[in-house]
């Protein structure tokens, strides 16, 4: 087995000396929670995507969450995701009491389409289906213009946790929500840049942004106009109390702090070439992988979009290849080389196989069957790459 050193997780972060100084900086400027750095950053991911509205917290899943609060779903409504996603993307809605209506993606990408949203709605019988949420799969983008002109009752959140820096058709920037209410991203520290932790929901909507930002302190409301209880709000002269604020609706604490944000400012300054070295490397794997066809394939590519890519996805025949799953990946760790499975179907899962029953979603089904994540990250060489495909080679057998 190689060094830890020398091992290619499929996924990691690129710090570097510039990032290291941007957080002592932060560390001795007295600010360690919200501070001026969450707000820069919040400016800075706005004018990336062109969104009026950028507003930071502490994961992409708290992003999911407080999107599907501000949305204020419950008992009874109901919300459609792709099964081929992230847990986080299908709890987020069961987190504020809603259902979720699971769709199908697309075998070849693993997007859901409109025809698949549209499958999803007419399995809702008695619930209300509120909102979808496409998830932009890999870097790659769903169609979502598509799927708010085929479900135009449903009020649309992308998941861009895969995504920050793709850009869609008739170049539209991820998360500028041309088309959407609102847009998650996840800056978690294998994603195109890295916070350790940390997420952003975009918005143009005003009163969706000052809910969110409500969502991710408590719920706790310091505006005058929106106070209940003048009477104990305003002193003798009509102003407010300089200590009070009130509580109208559940939220949580989801705040971005000014460290992570502080990183994220230094890391968002060198996105751009992230996204060149990522695509770089995307382009010259495809070359590699042209002779193991067509047991070995690249996961297809979706036109129109240009991928910020997350994960370099292929798919395997492994019944062709005479080989299970498991028995390549452990084969692959013994080279020193790290590989992952993005997603199992979410509609599987116990939990949601006891609520939800059986369901058959054969495009997740066989995307899932066939998928195997393989390292991709900017810090990665071309050696690496060659080491890779050698190693994939090897473990299916030089076919």
């Amino acid at each position: 087995m190689p060094e830890e050193s020398e091992f290619l997780a499929y996924g990691r972060h690129l710090v570097d000396e510039e990032d290291i100084a941007a957080v002592a900086r932060a560390l001795r400027s007295g600010w360690l929670t919200t501070g001026p750095n969450v707000a820069a950053f919040e400016r800075a991911v706005a004018d990336r995507v062109g969104a009026p509205h950028a507003i930071a917290c502490s994961s992409g899943t708290a992003a999911l969450h407080m999107a599907m609060l501000a949305l204020r779903l419950g008992p009874g409504d109901a919300v459609i995701v792709p099964s081929i996603t992230f847990l986080a993307t299908a709890n987020a809605a069961r987190f504020t009491g809603a259902e979720v209506l699971f769709a199908d993606v697309d075998p070849q990408t693993g997007l859901v389409t409109a025809e698949h949203v549209r499958e999803a709605l007419a399995r809702a019988g008695d619930l209300r289906p509120r909102a979808a949420v496409p998830v932009h799969l890999n870097g790659q983008c769903a169609d979502v213009a598509e799927i708010a002109r085929a479900a135009p009752e449903l009020t649309l959140v992308e998941d861009a946790s895969h995504a920050f820096g793709t850009t869609g058709a008739a170049g539209a920037p991820v998360g500028e929500c041309r088309h959407s209410a609102m847009t998650t991203f996840s800056f978690h520290a294998v994603k195109a840049i890295a916070l350790a932790e940390g997420g952003v929901v975009t918005t143009g909507d005003d009163e969706l942004a000052r809910l969110l930002g409500r969502a991710r302190n408590h719920g706790i409301v310091r505006e005058p106009d929106d106070f209940a209880d003048r009477e104990r709000a305003l002193d003798a002269k009509g102003g407010p109390n300089p200590w009070y604020y009130e509580l109208h609706e559940l939220g949580l604490n989801y705040r971005a702090s000014d460290l992570h944000c502080a990183l994220g400012l230094s890391q968002l300054a060198k996105l751009e070439r992230f996204l060149a070295r990522r695509r770089a490397l995307v382009e010259r794997y495809d070359e590699l992988l042209e002779g193991l066809e067509p047991i070995v394939s690249p996961v297809a590519r979706v036109r129109g979009c240009v991928p910020a890519w997350h994960l370099y996805v292929v798919h395997i025949d492994f019944e062709a290849a005479g080989i299970e799953r498991a028995a390549v990946m452990h084969r692959l760790r013994e080279a020193g080389v790290g590989s992952q499975v993005h997603y199992i179907p979410v509609h599987r899962q116990p939990y949601y196989a006891r609520r939800y029953g059986h369901l058959e979603l054969s495009g997740a089904e066989r995307y899932y069957a066939r998928a195997l994540s393989l390292p991709l990250h900017p810090g990665i060489s071309s050696a690496d790459q060659d080491r890779v495909v050698g190693a994939l080679r090897a473990a299916l057998g030089s076919r």
